[in-house]
């Protein structure tokens, strides 16, 4: 770590506790926060939000939702009548289902957000019309929204514990299998490899289908999200799973009956490819949410819930996408400490706990592309041991100890190696 970084942390103390926890510092990345355990509390911090944030508007709530499905059914009618019904020249297709994709795979996940929302009960406050409109918008994303509510919670519970997290739970030294040779492991094509790969396949099918990336306790456990027995299911729950499947059945079919109808390009242009934007959308949010090389990590003897809570970042996608993305890009620690507080109040309780956070909130403006690049080229293990631990880059084990068999081991949560 550079001279000029370690003059920013508060102690030689500070130092030292990153250096043993492996922190090594990237240029152009923020400071980490202080490795010692907060000295506020939960009460001082729901204290410092004003009342009103808390409240949640049924009414409100049903106005954003119209608001983006209007969105949605604009930017459709537009790519039917004006792109599909007409012959234009071949470059303004081009340019014009570009812009499609892009724009209502954003409004797309804009309203996943707002389903996400009744996944914790901050859409209203009738958990029977949270768990409605939730599980209406999640199945026409084909997303089960029961089971990826009873992961999310765990997540929520969990977050920042390299033990019980959910999503995004690091890799160890040991679990990384090295590459054939360091030459590809610094590749820019290698690296685009597995970003790409992440990027396509991350949500739908690997953590949907595999919870890719989750704890070790899952192993040889059931844990595909459509599966009531997965591990992260409780027995009472395993119907609300059941009928979770039923409704991405229903929109499998509906689709289904559109390719027939329809022709498979025409869905494939109006849903399927916004669809897959918005995956690439729900995969790079969610992952420098809780992935960077400054973002701690704890195991057991560290790890408490609101240190793991503080474990996430802020970042903006700039004004159109985070208002878009309804805030959970740039509130997303308030979220996390407070998580049936409503989106359209998550700003103003982010700036009533900043002071009491102090150098604990964590707020990176490196945009979003090149921390993706960062993140994806820097984060590939953290230590085998200790109980606070960063990203590392890149294995450095000599050829004699991969011959004997160290390190040579698939990760075995997922079938997936970084």
């Amino acid at each position: 770590m550079s001279e000029a970084v370690s003059i920013k942390l508060k102690s030689r103390n500070d130092f030292e506790k990153l250096k043993e926890a492996g922190y090594e510092y990237v240029d152009g990345t923020i400071v980490p926060q202080p490795l010692a355990h907060p000295r506020f509390t939960l009460t001082e911090l729901r204290n410092a939000v004003p009342a009103h944030c808390f409240e949640r508007s049924t009414l409100k709530a049903f106005g954003y939702l119209t608001i983006d499905l209007l969105l949605v059914t604009s930017l459709f009618c537009c790519a039917y009548f004006l792109l599909e019904q007409r012959s234009l020249p071949l470059c303004c297709q081009f340019v014009g289902y570009l812009t499609y994709w892009f724009l209502q795979g954003s409004v797309f996940f804009g309203v996943w957000v707002i389903g996400h929302e009744c996944g914790h009960f901050s859409f209203s406050e009738s958990n029977l019309i949270n768990d409605t409109v939730g599980f209406i918008i999640h199945s026409a994303f084909l997303t089960p929204y029961h089971s990826w509510k009873y992961s999310h919670r765990k997540h929520h519970s969990n977050t920042g514990s390299c033990d019980n997290d959910t999503t995004f739970v690091p890799f160890t030294e040991k679990e990384v299998m090295p590459t054939w040779s360091e030459t590809l492991q610094d590749s820019p094509l290698y690296h685009a490899f597995i970003l790409s790969r992440m990027l396509m396949f991350g949500w739908m099918p690997m953590y949907l289908g595999t919870t890719a990336w989750g704890p070790r306790e899952y192993e040889n456990k059931p844990r595909c999200h459509f599966n009531p027995n997965a591990a992260f299911v409780l027995p009472k729950d395993r119907p609300y799973v059941v009928l979770s499947d039923m409704g991405f059945l229903a929109t499998v079919a509906t689709i289904g009956y559109f390719i027939c109808t329809c022709g498979f390009p025409i869905v494939l242009r109006l849903y399927i490819v916004p669809y897959a934007v918005m995956n690439a959308h729900l995969l790079i949010v969610t992952y420098l949410q809780h992935t960077d090389t400054y973002i701690p990590h704890f195991r057991e003897g560290e790890w408490t819930w609101l240190r793991g809570a503080l474990c996430t970042v802020d970042r903006s996608y700039g004004k159109f996408l985070d208002v878009i993305f309804h805030h959970t890009t740039d509130a997303h620690i308030c979220h996390h400490i407070f998580s049936k507080i409503p989106f359209y109040h998550c700003l103003e309780a982010t700036e009533a706990i900043k002071p009491i956070l102090g150098d604990y909130y964590l707020k990176d403006t490196t945009p979003f592309y090149l921390a993706l690049w960062r993140v994806v080229t820097h984060c590939q293990y953290v230590q085998n041991d200790g109980t606070v631990v960063f990203y590392k880059r890149k294995l450095l084990k000599s050829k004699s100890d991969i011959q004997n068999g160290i390190l040579i081991k698939k990760d075995q949560r997922n079938g997936i190696c970084k």
